[in-house]
Order: structure tokens, then sequence, then C-alpha cells
């Protein structure tokens, strides 16, 4: 497995999406912006996917797609969609391999107590190729700097 590092090439998967599976190959040639967040419904991830939501009219004109991923089920996530007004999709990745082969699946601490969980993380992709990570994002300001990096020149 190649090791998830910005110039390597992305892996590829097929998430659960809305309206069917959503495939890397689905996005061959384009840039897509890949984020991977712990829960639905929850506040860091509901303030996450609402500032996404809020730019994605911007990611579409500078030509990216933006896909929210979670271990949720699709309900869950259409039911989160419903409840927010999201405008980005959600894929829903319940057995963590797409998770796993992007290395956002971390052990993480709370209360002392370790566990297993999804690292919040985004990757910028074109045309396959991993041109930026983001790793152990913080929520506030974070979907306008992707938005930032996706119109550099």
């Amino acid at each position: 497995m190649t090791k998830i590092v910005e110039g390597a090439p992305a892996p590829d998967f097929e998430l659960e999406g809305a309206a069917g599976p959503i495939r890397s190959a689905d996005f061959k040639g384009k840039t897509l912006v890949l984020y991977f967040y712990p829960k639905d419904d929850t506040s860091g991830c509901t303030a996450e996917a609402k500032d996404f939501s809020a730019l994605a009219a911007q990611f579409a004109d500078a030509g990216a797609a933006v896909i929210g991923v979670s271990k949720d089920s699709a309900k869950s996530h259409a039911k989160f969609a419903a409840k927010y007004g999201l405008a980005v999709p959600l894929a829903s990745d319940p057995e963590g391999k797409v998770v796993e082969a992007f290395e956002s699946w971390v052990p993480k601490k709370l209360y002392g107590r370790e566990y297993m969980g999804i690292d919040r993380s985004t990757f910028l992709i074109r045309d396959g190729v991993i041109r930026r990570i983001w790793r152990k994002v913080k929520v506030a300001g974070h979907a306008q700097a992707v938005l930032d990096a996706v119109t550099a020149p």
C-alpha cells in the first residue's frame, strides 16, 4: 500500500452516496476535496459540513468537488444533510476501508481512555494525485483554507 503523502497517488475508492456509488474513477482528471469526519450531527462535524456547504458554489466555480466521508450509514447522512440543508455530498464508509486507506483511522484519547477513531482530515486530490493534506483539522476557517488551496495558482 502506498504511503499517504503529498505527491503520492490517491488510493482508489468506492463509497456509498445518497445517489449511488461514489468512485475515485468518477473524478479522473478533476479536482476533489475529500474530507473525513468522525460522526454525523455532532458539534464539530456539523460546523465543518456547514462551512463546506456555505462555500460549495465557490468550490464548484473553481472546478472542485467536495465530499464528506464518515463511517455513518447513508441513512444517517441523509438525515444529517436534510436537518442542516447541507450542499456537499456525504459518503458512507461503514467498514472503514477508505478511512484506513487514507490513514485517517488513528488512535485517539478522550478522558484518559484510548480508542480508535477517525482523524478529522482533508485531502486535496488533482488528477488522482494527493496535492495537499490537512491532519488534525481545527474546524474554524478550515473550509476557507481548503478553498484558498484549490484556487491558488
